[in-house]
């Protein structure tokens, strides 16, 4: 097993969780798998240092803190709009029990994502998807099958709601990473997800280390059986939000 490096100590009790040895290589594995990558596949410029381990790892894993220490539980977890595997990867190390779908419509992010995901030895959890989300959520073996559906940094809250609603089980969580949130920010989001009889349950602020910038975490859940209609054909969820916004 490589040597493991990484941040210290103060890093870990500010996450609120510290990786096993075996989960700190693969972390280590997988950034210089991201840098070698990122020089053939233009996938992200947060690569090196801080950029990697405050601005990838920490801001994937710290709205999962209630998850992180049951990670060895069977979970299945899609990740939309993974781009260069985030936050996917990361929560597929830190939940070793997880079963995770890396899904992103752009084929050359999807291979360098495959061919990282085998190379820190996640060949057999990691399942990554070339398709459009419009698609996956009218999938019979996709539709309503998963506990945990994440999404970063994809489109505005509205548009993500109708995306990842129709992915969850009926106990299953959608946490919507964003920067900034505000009260409009949430009226527009509750409008969308009354269609898709869901609701808002929780909000998480946190300060990324270094002062690296306000995150914000909308955690929601399904109140009901989501209407077969949802999501809508490939690209209405993002010219027609169910917010309103663009009508």
């Amino acid at each position: 097993m490589p040597i493991s490096i990484g941040p210290g100590p103060d890093f870990w009790q500010a996450l609120g969780w510290h990786p096993q040895p075996e989960q700190l290589s693969q972390l280590n594995q997988l950034q210089g798998l991201l840098r070698e990558w990122n020089g053939r596949v233009n996938l992200t410029r947060l690569v090196e240092g801080d950029d990697f381990w405050i601005n990838q790892i920490f801001d994937s894993l710290w709205p999962l803190q209630h998850l992180l220490q049951t990670g060895g539980k069977s979970r299945r977890c899609i990740d939309v709009g993974t781009g260069g595997g985030f936050p996917g990867l990361a929560i597929a190390i830190a939940l070793p029990g997880a079963e995770m779908t890396l899904l992103d419509s752009v084929g050359r992010k999807t291979a360098a994502v495959q061919a990282m995901a085998d190379g820190i030895g996640l060949t057999n959890r990691v399942h990554v998807r070339t398709e459009r989300i419009e698609t996956t959520g009218h999938d019979p073996g996709s539709r309503q099958g998963f506990d945990l559906a994440v999404a970063r940094a994809v489109a505005a809250a509205p548009i993500v709601a109708e995306y990842l609603v129709p992915l969850l089980s009926r106990d299953g969580e959608a946490l919507l990473y964003r920067g900034q949130w505000s009260v409009n920010d949430e009226q527009e989001l509750n409008q969308a997800l009354k269609p898709l009889q869901a609701a808002v349950i929780g909000v998480q602020q946190n300060q990324l280390p270094d002062n690296r910038g306000i995150r914000h975490v909308l955690t929601v859940k399904s109140r009901g059986l989501c209407p077969a209609t949802y999501p809508r054909a490939i690209g209405i969820p993002a010219k027609f939000p169910l917010s309103g916004l663009g009508r």
